[in-house]
């Protein structure tokens, strides 16, 4: 599966993260901005002597997930992937080939905002594509472009950040835009104020037992990820 946006700032790293180690799978993250998966697991491009997800592209290799301690697998992305973009094809191929080589279930592909490459491969192979969605009105123009645009892909909109009392324009434009597109909704993921300011790298759903605070939220993305295995049976 696949988490994919048109516009940034929509909550799409955190929800790549906490399905994919919810789904126990590999996170692929295609996001080379330093806001992404990789800085948020902990590893640090600039201590490492290879990058593991440029050279599996460039030898046509399968690249090993790192490991963790509660949170998931990762292939880490890097810097020059910006400046080194496979051909769709390509890219759509590679993620292919590592997905039977490593033979779980599901991997999940966080991607890069926008229309770049490596993006609309990722969509391509993906059985379920997640699209976070703000209620908000620059994010549903993005999200409308995106459904005008990929007509025939797998989409499940997310509706993330939502607050306890959502305008009411933009409950409705969602529901026109989904309705028109023929496309699933997921459940709501809430807005939580101190989550943008959270320092720790494992995921929220690791804790064992939850703190208060994180329950909620916790209980919101188990609902996700199983919307997500409901939609890709």
């Amino acid at each position: 599966m696949t988490v994919a946006a048109a516009k940034g700032g929509v909550g799409k790293t955190t929800l790549a993260y906490e399905l994919a180690y919810l789904l126990q799978a590999p996170l692929v993250d295609l996001d080379w901005d330093r806001g992404g998966a990789t800085r948020q697991w902990g590893y640090r491009h600039e201590d490492r002597m290879r990058a593991p997800l440029l050279d599996a592209l460039e030898r046509g290799g399968v690249p090993k997930p790192v490991r963790g301690v509660r949170k998931p697998d990762l292939v880490p992305s890097h810097p020059d992937l910006a400046d080194n973009q496979p051909a769709p094809e390509d890219m759509a191929d590679a993620l292919t080939k590592w997905a039977g080589e490593w033979g779980g279930d599901y991997v999940v592909i966080d991607t890069h905002p926008g229309g770049v490459p490596s993006t609309f491969a990722a969509m391509s192979v993906a059985a379920v594509v997640v699209v976070p969605t703000i209620l908000a009105t620059k994010e549903l123009e993005a999200l409308e472009g995106m459904l005008d645009e990929l007509p025939d892909y797998p989409l499940l909109i997310a509706p993330n950040k939502v607050p306890p009392a959502p305008p009411a324009a933009q409950v409705t434009k969602l529901t026109r835009l989904v309705q028109h597109a023929g496309v699933k909704v997921a459940p709501v993921v809430s807005n939580y104020t101190w989550l943008p300011r959270r320092q720790i790298r494992v995921a929220l759903t690791s804790y064992d037992p939850e703190p208060a605070r994180i329950q909620p939220l916790a209980s919101e993305l188990r609902a996700l990820t199983e919307a997500v295995r409901t939609y890709g049976r």
